[in-house]
C-alpha cells in the first residue's frame, strides 16, 4: 500500500512539473505575438493560427512536432528550435488560459 502511495505522489508531482507555468509563458510568448497577437488572438485574422484558448494538450503537441520535424512550417521550426520542454510547458499553459475570439471572415 506504501509503495502505490509513493509511486501516485511521484507521478502527480512530474504531472504537476509538466504542466506548464502560464506566467512565464506570458514572459516566453514576446516573440510569439508578432504573429499570433500579444494573447494568442492574432491580429491578423486567420493568416495565422488563433492560439488563445485552444487546449493545453493540443498546443503542446504542436510545438512538439514542430520541434521534431513532424510538424512542417518553416517559420515555426525555427521559432521552436531553441525551446526546451518546460518552455513549450509554459507557453501551452499560457496560451490555453487566454480567451479566444472568433475570426469573422467576409
Amino acid at each position: 500500500m506504501n509503495r502505490l502511495l509513493i509511486v501516485a505522489l511521484a507521478c502527480f508531482g512530474a504531472q504537476a512539473f509538466a504542466a506548464g507555468d502560464a506566467g512565464s509563458g506570458q514572459q516566453k510568448s514576446q516573440a510569439c505575438a508578432a504573429c499570433h497577437g500579444p494573447d494568442g488572438n492574432s491580429p491578423t485574422g486567420p493568416d495565422f493560427p488563433r492560439l488563445a484558448g485552444q487546449h493545453y494538450d493540443y498546443l503542446l503537441k504542436a510545438l512538439r512536432d514542430y520541434k521534431a520535424g513532424a510538424r512542417k512550417n518553416p517559420i515555426m521550426g525555427a521559432q521552436v528550435g531553441s525551446l526546451n520542454s518546460q518552455d513549450m510547458a509554459d507557453l501551452a499553459a499560457f496560451y490555453s488560459r487566454q480567451k479566444g475570439s472568433l475570426h469573422v471572415v467576409r
